[in-house]
């Protein structure tokens, strides 16, 4: 690509309506600003939140181009950016604005702004970067919109990471598995000893448990009702796994635990799952959830019972994530052989993107991966 040329020829996969599907069409990208990057897209993981804004359960404007675990080569930089430059290696994760009170304390991921930067469809001010014959198309979600041969990121959101590292598979570190492995190691800080149940055992549940055994958990408890992803818990970390369509899940799980979990992590969104992931807690035991349901959802628990317990629960978004520390992090573990979180994915061709969603929502793939480019 000429990055002197702007506005320039795209391929990007388009919701146009409510439901998808994907459109595969050719764009018009403009050229980023002085605080941008332009990036080469090579792959691009697929999360439950981008069929989440797909179907509107999560309002976001359409037509527009998702994709926000995007992985890929810097091909041009704004004036004033100083992190990457063209040639870089880099994965993309969410978007905070730098300048908020929870952004200046370290925390991105509760940023003042978070919706403004990742679901508006445009960046923050409301311009876009992208176009069709009809005029603007919404993009920029998480800051990226990167199921797309090139995507605008800021040099807020993209990570840079080794050249020897596998880049293909590296853009779920952006989100769904930083999600999943941060609720573990810094939100909840599963320490070394501790029982812990992962309430769903897809990408996020699997990089909990992944990140349990990492950590030194002892008692690592994986509860779903499909049995491949049972079976590939128990490969990567779990200790028991336990099919909620079968059994009583909290009644199994005090039963392994003698009482109930430290810890706990619900990654369904679906309140009932909520409740007995707080039931399984055992005395000042804590539970996460970091599933993003509709907006308005209530869940319901028994106030005596989780007062006398002293339980806890934690909302949490993306891990509670430092990305430019964490997701180089969970690199090393991965390297190392300690977080083989390759073992969840399956690539698919970028023609193949509406298969892969399918698949993603039959359980079929834990991880699908949608390969765009080459490195």
């Amino acid at each position: 690509m000429s990055v002197s040329a702007f506005p320039n020829a795209i391929t990007a996969a388009i919701v146009r309506e409510k439901g998808g599907p994907f459109r595969i069409e050719k764009l018009r990208l403009d050229e980023p600003r002085a605080d941008e990057v332009l990036v080469r897209i090579v792959a691009t993981g697929m999360c439950h939140t981008d069929m989440v804004v797909r179907d509107q359960v999560y309002p976001v404007p359409q037509p527009i181009v998702l994709g926000h675990e995007g992985a890929g080569v810097v091909e041009k930089v704004g004036s004033s950016v100083v992190k990457v430059q063209p040639g870089d290696h880099v994965v993309l994760t969410f978007m905070s604005c730098g300048r908020c009170r929870l952004c200046a304390q370290g925390r991105p991921a509760n940023c003042v702004n978070f919706n403004a930067h990742n679901f508006s469809g445009a960046r923050a001010d409301g311009t876009g970067s992208l176009h069709d014959d009809n005029g603007p198309v919404h993009d920029h979600f998480f800051g990226q919109s990167s199921f797309s041969t090139f995507a605008v990121a800021n040099e807020r959101n993209v990570v840079k990471v080794p050249k020897e590292a596998p880049l293909e598979l590296l853009g779920p570190l952006g989100c769904g598995i930083q999600t999943g492995a941060g609720a573990v190691m810094n939100a909840l800080k599963v320490g070394h000893g501790a029982s812990f149940a992962a309430f769903g055992a897809g990408a996020v549940g699997s990089s909990a448990v992944m990140a349990a055994r990492a950590v030194g958990a002892t008692t690592i408890i994986a509860v779903d009702v499909v049995p491949a992803r049972l079976a590939l818990a128990k490969e990567i970390g779990a200790t028991h796994a336990v099919n909620a369509k079968e059994h009583d899940a909290v009644a199994a799980i005090k039963a392994i635990t003698d009482g109930g979990v430290q810890f706990s992590l619900e990654t369904t969104a679906l309140p009932v799952v909520v409740r007995q992931a707080v039931d399984a807690l055992g005395v000042r035991g804590t539970c996460g959830i970091v599933g993003a349901a509709p907006p308005g959802t209530e869940i319901k628990i028994d106030v005596t019972e989780f007062m006398q317990m002293a339980k806890t629960i934690y909302g949490i978004i993306e891990g509670d994530s430092v990305p430019d520390v964490f997701i180089q992090q969970l690199l090393d573990l991965f390297l190392q052989g300690r977080f083989p979180f390759d073992k969840l994915t399956k690539i698919y061709p970028f023609e193949r993107i509406n298969e892969a969603a399918s698949d993603s929502e039959r359980g079929v793939t834990v991880k699908p991966i949608i390969r765009i480019g080459e490195i």
